[in-house]
C-alpha cells in the first residue's frame, strides 16, 4: 500500500484544511494509506519520510526550520513524490530558495485579485492533461517566477489591464518536473476550496497526485 502525507497550515485565507479534506479521501479511495499533519515537524521524522511515497503540502507564507527543510528536500530527492497547488506549495517559504528550486516556481503577484481568466492546455497529448479541455476560472490568476526547466502542461495569458507591461504574457499554470529521484507536480489553481468545484481544476490535482507518487 502506498503511503501519503498531507501537511497543512500557514495562512488561513487559502483554506488549507478544507483543501486537504478534498484530496485526502480521494487518495484513500485509490488505496493509499493517508496521514494528515498540521505541523511541519513531520518532515524531521527520518523513518516516516524514508517510507512515504507522496507528500502533499498545503502551507502558505510560513517559515520552516533548516532541519524540517532538509527532511522534506531529502525525501523528494530520494524518490518521494511532491504534489500541490496554489500558495500551499508555490508560496510556502519565501526565504527558502532551495525549496523554491524543488517546486520549480514561486508566486510573486496576482494582478486584479479574484478575476475571470482562462486556463489553456498546451501539451494535450500528455497523460496528465489528456482529454481536459481549456476551461474558465474565477480566482486569483497567479503571476510566478518559474524555472525554465519545468515541463509546462497548461498556461494562462495575462491581458495587461492592471499592468500593461505583462500584456500577452503566457504564464504556466500546470507543470511537472524532477527533483533528484522524485517527481514534482504543481498547479497554481486552488486559491480556496471552492475553486475545486471546477471539475477540470479538481481533475488536474487528482491526476497530479497519482502521477507524482513514487
Amino acid at each position: 500500500m502506498k503511503k501519503a502525507i498531507l501537511v497543512w497550515g500557514g495562512w488561513e485565507g487559502h483554506e488549507p484544511k478544507k483543501c486537504v479534506d478534498i484530496f485526502a479521501p480521494f487518495l484513500q479511495s485509490r488505496g493509499y494509506s493517508v496521514e494528515v499533519f498540521d505541523k511541519l515537524e513531520v518532515y524531521t521524522d527520518a523513518e516516516k519520510m524514508a517510507a512515504v511515497d507522496l507528500i502533499v503540502p498545503a502551507w502558505t507564507m510560513g517559515t520552516i526550520t533548516r532541519e524540517q527543510e532538509k527532511g522534506l528536500l531529502g525525501a523528494v530527492a530520494g524518490g518521494a513524490g511532491l504534489a500541490g497547488w496554489h500558495g500551499g506549495m508555490g508560496d510556502s517559504f519565501r526565504n527558502n530558495t532551495e525549496y523554491q528550486f524543488m517546486v520549480g516556481g514561486q508566486w510573486v503577484a496576482h494582478p486584479g485579485g479574484v478575476i475571470d481568466y482562462t486556463v489553456k492546455i498546451t501539451k494535450k497529448d500528455d497523460p496528465l492533461v489528456r482529454g481536459i479541455p481549456d476551461f474558465k476560472m474565477k480566482s486569483e490568476q497567479y503571476y510566478m517566477h518559474v524555472d525554465p526547466s519545468n515541463e509546462v502542461l497548461a498556461v494562462t495569458v495575462f491581458d495587461g489591464k492592471i499592468h500593461p507591461w505583462i500584456d500577452g504574457t503566457a504564464m504556466p499554470v500546470v507543470w511537472k518536473r524532477k527533483y533528484g529521484k522524485g517527481r514534482v507536480f504543481y498547479t497554481s489553481l486552488g486559491h480556496v476550496a471552492a475553486d475545486f468545484n471546477v471539475p477540470e481544476a479538481k481533475e488536474l490535482v487528482e491526476r497530479g497526485l497519482l502521477w507524482a507518487a513514487r
